[in-house]
C-alpha cells in the first residue's frame, strides 16, 4: 500500500444517549453516522454503551437491556448501516452472552460483523454488572489498516497500548464515557485526553476517542472527544464538553506503520529492553478476529 493509499477519513461521534431508550439511541447514532458518511468518513467510532446508556442501578436492569452479539437488534442495525454506507463502525454496546454481561464494542465493516472487543478493566460499580473482558487484545485487519480498541478505563493501562503496537495496530478506536476526575481543574483539558495523547505518542498510533455528553441519573459526562495523530497531537477536537458533535479528520496510516525515529539513535518500540522484560509482556494474543 502506498502512502497516498493509506489516507483514511475517520470520525468520532459525540452523542447523548438516553438511558434505556435503545431504539432511539441506535436511530440517533445511525443518523449521525449518515452525516459522517456524507462527509467522506470511512471509519466511525461511537461512545461506550451508546445503545443503552451507562448508569445502571442493578444487574437485573443491565441484563434487561443487554443484547447478544451479533444477533441483537442494535448490532444488526449497525451492520445494515455499514453495508449501505460502505464504512466501518466501532460502537459501544451492552452485550449478553448467556448469563454473562460485558461492556463491549462491536467492530463492523461493509461486509458485516467482524468481531468484538470486551472491556478489560472495569470502572467503579461496573464490576457489579459486567464480567471483565475475556477476548484479550484482538487486532482487526481491514483493507484500510489494522484496527484495535480500548474502552474508557482501558486507556489508563500502558500494557494494552503496547500489546496493540507490537501486533502492528495502526488505529485505535476508543468508545468511552469519560467522567470528571475528582480534583481536576474543570477549566483545564481532560486528563483522559492527555493520557490518550501520550499513549499515541509513545506507540506511534492514531486514536479516535468518541465520548458522550449530558448528565444521566446525576452523573455528568465530559465530552471532549478527539482524534489524535501518531505524533500524539490532536488533528481534530477536543470537541465540546456539553453538546453533541461530529469530528472528522483525514489521516495517513502509513505514518503509523513507519514507527518514526525520534532522532539518529532512538525509536521507542525498537529501544525496548527485552532482555529485562518479555517482548509481549508475557501475553499470548489472538491475531485477526476476521
Amino acid at each position: 500500500m502506498t502512502s497516498a493509499e493509506a489516507n483514511v477519513t475517520v470520525a468520532a461521534i459525540q452523542m447523548e444517549p438516553v438511558f434505556g431508550q435503545t431504539e432511539h439511541n441506535v436511530a440517533r447514532s445511525i443518523a449521525m453516522i449518515e452525516t459522517a458518511a456524507a462527509q467522506g468518513a470511512q471509519v466511525v467510532v461511537l461512545p461506550e454503551l451508546c445503545n443503552t446508556g451507562y448508569m445502571f442501578q442493578s444487574r437485573a436492569e443491565a441484563a434487561a437491556l443487554a443484547e447478544p452479539v451479533p444477533a441483537g437488534t442494535s448490532t444488526q442495525a449497525w451492520i445494515e448501516a455499514a453495508r449501505r454506507l460502505g464504512l466501518y463502525i466501532v460502537a459501544g454496546i451492552t452485550e449478553s452472552q448467556g448469563a454473562l454481561l460485558y461492556n463491549s464494542a462491536v467492530i463492523i465493516g461493509p461486509d458485516g460483523y467482524m468481531g468484538t472487543y470486551r472491556k478489560l478493566h472495569l470502572w467503579g460499580d461496573e464490576a457489579l454488572y459486567f464480567t471483565p473482558g475475556d477476548l484479550g487484545v484482538p487486532i482487526f485487519d481491514t483493507p484500510l489498516g489494522r484496527l484495535s480498541c480500548h474502552i474508557c478505563y482501558d486507556c489508563w493501562f500502558p500494557e494494552v497500548w503496547r500489546l496493540q503496537a507490537m501486533q502492528g495496530a495502526e488505529l485505535i478506536c476508543v468508545p468511552t464515557n469519560w467522567v470528571p476526575i475528582p480534583g481536576q481543574d474543570p477549566d483545564r483539558e481532560a486528563m483522559a485526553n492527555i493520557v490518550v495523547m501520550g499513549a499515541a505518542h509513545c506507540n506511534s498510533l492514531f486514536v479516535i476517542a468518541a465520548d458522550r455528553v449530558g448528565t444521566e441519573r446525576g452523573q455528568p459526562f465530559i465530552g471532549q472527544s478527539l482524534i489524535v495523530s501518531q505524533t500524539g497531537w490532536p488533528v481534530a477536537g477536543p470537541a465540546s464538553n456539553i453538546a453533541e458533535e461530529l469530528l472528522l479528520a483525514t489521516i495517513n496510516l502509513a505514518d503509523a506503520r513507519r514507527k518514526r525515529n525520534w532522532n539518529d539513535f532512538n525509536q521507542p518500540l525498537r529501544d525496548r529492553r527485552t532482555d529485562l522484560y518479555d517482548e509481549m509482556l508475557g501475553s499470548v494474543l489472538p491475531r485477526g478476529m476476521i
